[in-house]
């Protein structure tokens, strides 16, 4: 998700370690669908990204002694809808999974933002980044969006093409785009960004 820098040396210093191992947990259980995709089929990718994905949440555990909202539940719908698949061998299950999943978190922060003027991002994310609140609320609002879009894309590819190419995409093109939103969320929101406790939401 959206990373904002640190004001101190040490706490970048220990960000940035952070941040790899991060990154290396969350592609994890993504490089062994590939793998086990096109290597074997479907169902093997999707036994291998139960297995990776409960490995990966195991290890932030133990290094964090907690774990964000977010990647826990996708982590349970992970289990629950690749399960399902292996269970009853039907591929729909594993294909469908992104669009439920996209739609929960866009729908939890359209109603934080709309409903109750709260910034539920931040505590999905379980971070404190350094935003004042109209900037949690603006980019609570912005991930909402793209979630939806997510969503609708998801299903576009998975009821277009082949499996083939929505394992491609699953991979590798939201992983592109995600990557891309991030930065581009992240320029946005500098003006957000908290400057020695003290918000900086001038334009």
């Amino acid at each position: 998700m959206v990373l904002l820098p640190q004001r101190s040396k040490t706490a970048k210093r220990e960000k940035h370690m952070s941040q790899r191992l991060k990154f290396f947990l969350d592609f994890l259980p993504l490089a062994g669908f590939f793998v086990g995709y096109h290597y074997y089929n479907l169902f093997a990718g999707t036994a291998a990204i139960i297995v990776l994905t409960l490995v990966s949440l195991a290890v932030t555990w133990a290094y964090e002694k907690k774990l964000a909202m977010m990647p826990l539940i996708s982590g349970i719908m992970v289990t629950i809808f690749g399960g399902l698949t292996l269970l009853l061998h039907d591929e729909l299950f594993i294909k469908i999974r992104p669009t439920i999943v996209n739609c929960l978190f866009a729908a939890t922060l359209f109603i934080g933002v709309y409903a109750y003027k709260k910034p539920f991002l931040k505590y999905l994310l379980g971070t404190a980044f350094q935003l004042t609140e109209e900037g949690w609320l603006k980019l609570s609002r912005n991930w909402g969006i793209f979630f939806l879009f997510l969503a609708a894309a998801n299903e576009l590819v998975w009821r277009s093409f082949t499996t083939d190419f929505w394992v491609n995409y699953k991979v590798f093109g939201v992983m592109a785009m995600t990557l891309a939103f991030t930065i581009f969320q992240m320029v946005r929101m500098q003006r957000f960004v908290v400057e020695d406790n003290k918000g900086t939401d001038q334009p």
